[in-house]
């Protein structure tokens, strides 16, 4: 589910630790992604403000970001306007899906100057605004909403901010018993209508949201307590009802049933209101998760419980952002290795094929071998003659095809001639047989690293291909790559401190295996599974090392699902590229082998670093 305003309302209670801290640093790993480096209350936090279209969140994040090497536009105007700035306040309009930050700088002359960045979290119409609160002029927002998209809403810069169309319900933290009681019991009266001039101009997705779908008498009391008081979601409301003692009946009076709801209501609302948020995610028998800042009793399923709201929405989403991304990205590349692995897989059956045939080529030399012996009783025009095959032990008669057409000497010819032909083509087969099998184990190891790929990730692989002559390239300038140009590489560190390197694709195995690592330092590798380069930048190092760096070498592997993944361990000196193989391949001995289960949470635990 997504943040509904109560989730929000705990998160910005949250989050008013922040309050007073400064912004050092401004990131943007993505075109929907903000990331705030802070230094608040002595210690160094990172905020995550993210508008993404699908996972619209706010939250305080451990997670590691790589980050573009050339900041877009929106990233250097707010570290123009924010960085070295201080928080001042952070706040949320009512019980909207919406949060306010205001930011306190000192311009490059000296003046002080205050910016607002609002966070709206509304699904695909998200939007991160930096705001003039002065004159109420938009700066800029990470997504611009032009006139022709909606123009009661624009988000462009020099623009007037609106701020999202009111829904007209009551706020849950000032309602009384009686008018709790009144507002579940009474149709709304029909919200204020806007002008003539401005209702075509409302944007199409605000309009269709505020049409009731069915009348109220209709509604259920989960429907009526969100149409009607801010912040509820669905989920939420079915809590509230379903905590209802004794448990609302078509029996009672609506008066009745209201009156029941009041105390669940009422509960849920002061817990809030005290700051005393549950933040937990459900994992539901039906496989579906959920996450709130109330007690979920209606579902039965697993719990996990958090300290806090920004742990719980990093515990949930995760990196779905990030993975979704990756998936519409790579569409088309896994798309096209699949293919080019299901048309080498035939090529090796039809070749195996060859193979098997060549294996009669002594039939022919045999078959030459007793024409030569018995031409006196080849007789003319015959197609066949039967001779005795002194090959076999018990000397049976065979029959042999023969031209009537041609000699007796220029059919044993033939034969011999065939034999020569299937023995030679043995030799190219099983040379083709070995290039079509490295090739599918090069494919399979691109599908491997797709699964695993970040997203910059994802242009290192595609460059890949373009070098390899798979694919074309799509852009229409002539792009020369620079010699010397290092990718970044994911750098854990072990619980005893030290550096393990991990390559996700070819291009960072190679740079990792044959030019950044020692000679002396440790090299790992699933067994004969496709997966990633891990290397330990260390000399000296305890078993607790070794094994964080066998879980993560099967982990980023083919076989990250799988129990008992063999991994191979030896020193970086003792790897070495063949002449010729293609790219992240390599040969390798002096190995010992570790079987190793990849446990995914122990491995997210794992702090990591782009380098």
């Amino acid at each position: 589910m997504s943040l509904d305003g109560l989730v929000v309302h705990s998160l910005v209670q949250e989050l008013q630790a922040c309050v007073g801290g400064r912004i050092n640093k401004v990131h943007m790993p993505s075109g929907h992604d903000i990331v705030l480096q802070l230094r608040a209350q002595g210690s160094n936090l990172k905020m995550l403000l993210s508008a993404n279209p699908t996972y619209p969140r706010v939250h305080l994040t451990e997670q590691a970001f790589a980050n573009p090497k050339e900041a877009p536009m929106f990233c250097m105007l707010l570290r123009k306007h924010c960085e070295s700035g201080i928080i001042e306040s952070i706040t949320q309009p009512g019980l909207e899906r919406v949060i306010h930050m205001g930011i306190r700088q000192r311009d490059e002359i000296g003046d002080v100057s205050t910016k607002t960045i609002i966070i709206e979290i509304m699904g695909r119409h998200s939007n991160i605004i930096l705001l003039d609160p002065s004159t109420n002029t938009i700066v800029d927002g990470i997504h611009h909403v032009t006139p022709a998209i909606s123009s009661y809403r624009i988000v462009m810069p020099g623009s007037r901010y609106n701020a999202p169309p009111e829904q007209h319900k009551e706020l849950p933290f000032q309602v009384s018993r009686e008018a709790f009681i009144e507002l579940l019991t009474q149709a709304p009266p029909t919200p204020p209508q806007l002008g003539t001039e401005h209702a075509p101009e409302l944007d199409e997705s605000f309009k269709t949201a505020a049409k009731p779908a069915i009348t109220f008498d209709e509604q259920t009391w989960e429907q009526r307590l969100v149409s009607r008081f801010s912040g509820f979601s669905p989920l939420a409301a079915k809590e509230i009802v379903y905590r209802t003692q004794p448990p609302i009946t078509v029996a009672h009076t609506p008066i009745e049933n209201a009156t029941r709801l009041w105390e669940p209501f009422h509960s849920v609302i002061e817990q809030l209101r005290s700051g005393i948020g549950v933040p937990h995610i459900c994992e539901a028998d039906t496989g579906k998760a959920y996450f709130s800042v109330i007690e979920l009793t209606h579902l039965q399923g697993e719990i996990k419980r958090y300290a806090t709201v920004s742990e719980c929405l990093e515990g949930f989403y995760g990196d779905k952002a990030e993975r979704d991304t990756v998936k519409q990205r790579v569409s088309d590349l896994l798309k096209f290795l699949q293919n080019e692995r299901n048309k080498n897989a035939k090529k090796l059956e039809k070749l195996q094929d060859t193979l098997n045939e060549g294996q009669d080529a002594d039939k022919f030399r045999i078959l030459g071998d007793l024409l030569t012996s018995s031409m006196h009783l080849m007789q003319k025009g015959a197609s066949t003659v039967e001779v005795i095959n002194y090959y076999d032990d018990e000397q049976q008669m065979v029959n042999i095809a023969i031209d009537p057409l041609i000699s007796p000497s220029e059919n044993a010819q033939r034969y011999f001639k065939k034999y020569t032909k299937s023995k030679n083509s043995l030799i190219a087969v099983k040379g083709q047989m070995e290039q079509t099998h490295e090739e599918i184990l090069y494919l399979d190891s691109l599908l491997q690293q797709l699964g695993t790929a970040s997203l910059s990730d994802i242009a290192e692989i595609r460059e890949e291909l373009i070098e390899q002559g798979y694919i074309r390239d799509r852009s229409k300038k002539t792009r020369k790559k620079k010699q010397n140009q290092r990718p970044l590489l994911s750098c854990f560190t072990s619980s005893e401190g030290i550096p393990i390197y991990v390559g996700k694709n070819n291009t960072q195995n190679e740079y990792l295996t044959n030019r950044l690592a020692q000679s002396a330092d440790t090299w790992l590798h699933t067994k004969d599974i496709p997966g990633s380069h891990v290397v330990i930048r260390s000399l000296q190092f305890g078993d607790a090392t070794l094994n964080e760096a066998a879980q993560l070498a099967a982990f980023f592997s083919q076989a990250k699902a799988s129990s008992q993944v063999p991994v191979d361990v030896t020193l970086v000196k003792h790897v070495r590229k063949p002449s010729g193989a293609k790219p992240g391949f390599v040969i390798y001995d002096h190995q010992k082998t570790v079987f190793i289960t990849p446990d995914a949470d122990g491995i997210k635990l794992m702090k990591v670093e782009f380098k």
